[in-house]
């Protein structure tokens, strides 16, 4: 509990330093950085649409409290969105999926596949966020591999709790984005097996934690996602990253937040923005069905990471 709530107190003071001297709030700073440009961009025959979507996501973070990043990447109109995508949040259990990938990576240097219990691990871990899975593969795969992985996929950015508290493993929206790049694309890091294994789990995420980036999806696309949620006294962190892929679609968007006063507003907040970047891509198709409501867990909060040993191994 005293990493956990220092982690906080940390969080607390940089909103603090960004706006409380000036009476500013975190809304505020986030809303800030939307108007200054249009963070969204695209090649000349889509610029309109850069130019909508930046607004749409500006409309729906208006007034929104806390804040925000979020990244987008549509491989089929080569459009991107980048609004505070080098700012760190908390992971929670968005984390996880870095750790599969980890893993996944480290099997594939040692030549040797999967074991049973491995794959148990990895099921429980994507497909229902289960934390004791978690701590057990993060402890397996050790602080050495996993910084091996993220320096292969050069995410430069995120940085790992060392204390063995991964769900405060801080990340950012422009790593996430590029771990889905690796996740959906040929690249030297992660063999096509691996990707297939690691989208499999993700597309087989139980229906109650299937909010988020998911929200407003087109049918007949194939969603892959991992969210998390985490309770700290400056908020609730809420996250998700998620790829949106078939039927001429192929396209990737991370939302973090924090400083949210509940989870549902969190949600709610995320899922607007997913609804306005679905609806934009994808101009004229019907949303898949509404999305089940947002299911936390049990308390304690289920993206507390669990201390343990987690030093290289």
């Amino acid at each position: 509990m005293g990493i956990r709530a220092a982690a906080a107190g940390v969080a607390a003071l940089v909103v603090g330093i960004v706006g409380g001297a000036a009476g500013i709030s975190a809304a505020d700073v986030t809303a800030a950085a939307a108007a200054s440009a249009s963070f969204c961009t695209a090649p000349a025959a889509h610029k309109a649409l850069a130019a909508r979507l930046s607004r749409d996501i500006t409309k729906a973070l208006a007034g929104r409290r806390g804040l925000h990043a979020v990244t987008v990447h549509d491989r089929v109109t080569g459009l991107t969105c980048r609004l505070s995508e080098g700012h760190r949040f908390d992971s929670a259990s968005v984390v996880k999926a870095t750790i599969l990938a980890a893993l996944l990576r480290w099997h594939q240097e040692t030549g040797r596949p999967l074991s049973d219990r491995e794959k148990h691990l990895a099921t429980l871990m994507i497909t229902r966020s289960d934390n004791d899975a978690a701590t057990a593969l993060w402890n397996e795969v050790g602080l050495a591999r996993l910084q091996h992985f993220l320096d292969l996929a050069k995410m430069t950015e995120t940085q790992l709790n060392r204390e063995g508290y991964w769900g405060l493993t801080q990340i950012t929206a422009r790593d996430e984005l590029t771990l889905l790049r690796l996740l959906t694309s040929s690249n030297s890091v992660l063999s096509a097996s691996s990707r297939k294994y690691q989208l499999g789990l993700m597309a087989r995420v139980i229906p109650a934690q299937r909010w988020g980036v998911p929200a407003g999806a087109p049918r007949y696309v194939t969603v892959y996602v991992k969210n998390g949620w985490l309770p700290l006294s400056d908020g609730w962190h809420i996250n998700s990253i998620g790829a949106f892929i078939g039927h001429g679609r192929d396209y990737m968007m991370v939302v973090l937040s924090d400083g949210n006063p509940t989870m549902d507003y969190g949600v709610t907040t995320v899922e607007a923005v997913a609804e306005a970047v679905h609806r934009d891509l994808n101009p004229g198709l019907a949303a898949a069905d509404t999305l089940p409501a947002a299911n936390p867990g049990p308390e304690p909060s289920p993206d507390v990471a669990g201390p343990g040993p987690a030093g290289p191994r």
